[in-house]
């Protein structure tokens, strides 16, 4: 079973985790914005060759989970990460408001059915995480989910229990799930705020409700805290990475992943046929078009190949 690998923002496994002890920022003496970058392209084409042997190995899934406050980077994080990846070894989900349909099933049924199968990579964007996040915040939303009994005090134990069940299950099943909270700070979301009611194209990314949340930071953050101290483990681990410089915190996702896939020992399968049969089937190809070694078509009297 898969097994977190090592970083300074690897969160704890024994519920120590305080989001007060989290940066913002990157550590003195990190890269610039430019080393970020050519690392980020560096991880990027090591990640795309890395999905092509998971895909021909076909015995694990990764999945990666994204959460963060808006105007955090979740969307350019993933678009950064996946930018050199086949399409058809990856999906992208993207979690918001639930809809009826969703609401009439467990808080854990809309995410379930998205999961990624043997060989692929798969991305929340946003997740299950949001039951005991937003949810929690507003409690008005845990009235819509129509619970058969009135939700008492312990309802976030047992979700807590129910996800790390749900999430050992996948690691027992050769899902790797990997979690990322990217830590903006609320200074920094003003600020991007403010730079995107500057800039027009960017006006659709607003909701009447984007700014009003601000008033929640700090029960956000509780929620936070506790969620990830009771959901951080070996087999699914959470990792707390700054968010207020995006070059640096696209770094250091990459990484994680990279190092993550390493881990596993992926192994091109083994050829069906035999080297003799490899070789019969080269000779009858080149017979039968007339080409060269290279697979240029050569001259030959009386018509041609097909």
């Amino acid at each position: 079973m898969y097994e977190a690998v090592k970083s300074p923002y690897l969160v704890p496994f024994d519920g120590s985790f305080r989001v007060k002890d989290a940066r913002h920022d990157p550590p003195k003496g990190a890269p610039g914005k430019k080393e970020c970058r050519e690392e980020l392209e560096k991880s990027v084409a090591e990640l795309c060759k890395l999905q092509e042997v998971l895909f021909a190995h076909d015995r694990w899934a990764i999945l990666l989970v994204f959460q963060a406050m808006d105007a955090a980077g979740k969307d350019g994080t993933i678009s950064a990460l996946l930018s050199g990846v086949n399409p058809a070894g990856c999906q992208v989900f993207s979690f918001k408001a639930p809809t009826a349909e969703e609401l009439d099933h467990d808080f854990l049924w809309r995410t379930t059915r998205c999961l990624p199968e043997q060989g692929r990579i798969g991305v929340f964007n946003r997740s299950y995480y949001e039951e005991v996040l937003a949810v929690r915040v507003h409690a008005e939303f845990l009235a819509l989910q129509k619970l058969p009994e009135k939700p008492g005090k312990k309802i976030w134990e047992q979700r807590f229990e129910a996800i790390r069940d749900h999430e050992q299950f996948l690691a027992r099943n050769g899902t790797v799930v990997i979690k990322f909270w990217l830590n903006v700070s609320k200074a920094e979301q003003r600020r991007r705020f403010l730079a995107r009611l500057d800039e027009r194209e960017k006006h659709w990314k607003f909701t009447a409700n984007d700014v009003k949340e601000r008033q929640h930071w700090k029960e956000y953050m509780e929620a936070y805290e506790d969620a990830i101290q009771h959901t951080s483990k070996s087999w699914a681990p959470w990792y707390a990475i700054p968010a207020d410089d995006k070059p640096y915190m696209r770094m250091v996702v990459a990484d994680i992943v990279v190092r993550s896939l390493k881990s596993l020992d992926l192994n091109w399968p083994k050829p069906v046929a035999g080297p003799e049969d490899l070789e019969a089937m080269r000779a009858e190809l080149m017979q039968e078009g007339g080409s060269s070694r290279d697979g240029t078509k050569s001259k030959r009297k009386g018509g041609g190949g097909r």
